[in-house]
C-alpha cells in the first residue's frame, strides 16, 4: 500500500498506529509509522490557503476538515486535526486542541482545551482529556509502541503522559500527574511499587505524590522528588463523581 493508502485508512480507522495482541499488551504498527515517515519525507513545504492561511505545512498532510455527517463537534476557535488521524463521531474537541497524526480518538471522547493527543497515541472510547492534557507522540524509534489511554479513563488538567506510557480502562489520573518511563509509580494499596514503564493498572486512581530525594545532602535539605502514587482503586462514589453528560455529546 501507499503511504497516501495508508493515510487514508487511518483516517476511516480501518487500521491503526498500535494494537492489542493476545496478551492484552498494546504493539506499534510498524508499517502504519513507516508510512507516515515516507509522507513526511516526500512533502513539500507548502504555503496554506483558506481558513489556515499564513502558515506552512507539507503539502500531503494537511489539516483535516470535518462536516456535521462526521458526528464530530470541532468547536470554532483554533483547534486542528492532522491528515491520518481517526476522530470517531461523537468525539468533541474544544478550542484550542491539536490532534496529530497517525493518532485515534475514539466515540464519546473529549477533548479539551489546550489538550494535545500526539502522533499515533491512541484514545479509547468516552475518555475526557481535561484541559491542558499532554498525550506524548512517538513515530521514533519506529517499534516504540505509542501513548495508548484505554476506555473510560478520566484524566485531569495539565497532566502529561509520554514514552508510550499505557493507561488501562477505567484509570482515573488527577490533576498535574506526570507518566513517563523514567517516573516510579507506588500503588499505596496493593503496597508495592511498579515496574517502570508499566501499564497504569485497569481502575487505578493515580494522584502525584512525592518521596524523599536519594543521598544524605538532598536528605539533610529536606529535598522531595514528585511521584505518581496510586490511592484506590474506583468503586461506585468516584464513578458518581466521574459521569460523563450525555447532553455535552
Amino acid at each position: 500500500m501507499s503511504y497516501e493508502s495508508i493515510l487514508d485508512a487511518l483516517e476511516s480507522g480501518e487500521v491503526r498506529a498500535a494494537y492489542q495482541d493476545e496478551t492484552g499488551n498494546w504493539v506499534a504498527n510498524t508499517k502504519v509509522k513507516e508510512a507516515i515517515l515516507e509522507a513526511f519525507k516526500n512533502g513539500v513545504n507548502t504555503e496554506c490557503s483558506g481558513i489556515y492561511q499564513g502558515f506552512v505545512d507539507k503539502n500531503n498532510i494537511m489539516p483535516r476538515s470535518f462536516t456535521k455527517a462526521d458526528g464530530v463537534r470541532m468547536v470554532p476557535g483554533g483547534s486542528s486535526v492532522r491528515r491520518g488521524a481517526f476522530v470517531a463521531s461523537g468525539v468533541i474537541i474544544m478550542p484550542p486542541a491539536y490532534i496529530n497524526i497517525g493518532a485515534y480518538v475514539d466515540s464519546g471522547s473529549m477533548v479539551d482545551s489546550h489538550a494535545l493527543v500526539g502522533s499515533c497515541a491512541q484514545i479509547g472510547k468516552n475518555v475526557h482529556l481535561s484541559a491542558g492534557v499532554q498525550i506524548g507522540g512517538v513515530l521514533e524509534p519506529i517499534g516504540l509502541a505509542p501513548v495508548v489511554i484505554e476506555d473510560n479513563v478520566f484524566i485531569g488538567a495539565g497532566t502529561v503522559v509520554v514514552e508510550g506510557i499505557q493507561v488501562k480502562k477505567n484509570a482515573v489520573l488527577a490533576p498535574g500527574v506526570i507518566l513517563s518511563k523514567a517516573v516510579k509509580v507506588y500503588d499505596a494499596v496493593n503496597e508495592k511499587e511498579l515496574e517502570r514503564g508499566a501499564a497504569i493498572p485497569e481502575g487505578a486512581v493515580v494522584v502525584q505524590g512525592s518521596r524523599p530525594a536519594s543521598g544524605q545532602w538532598a536528605k539533610e535539605q529536606g529535598l522531595q522528588i514528585t511521584t505518581p502514587v496510586i490511592i484506590k482503586y474506583r468503586d461506585e462514589k468516584s464513578n458518581a463523581s466521574l459521569t460523563l453528560e450525555d447532553a455535552l455529546r
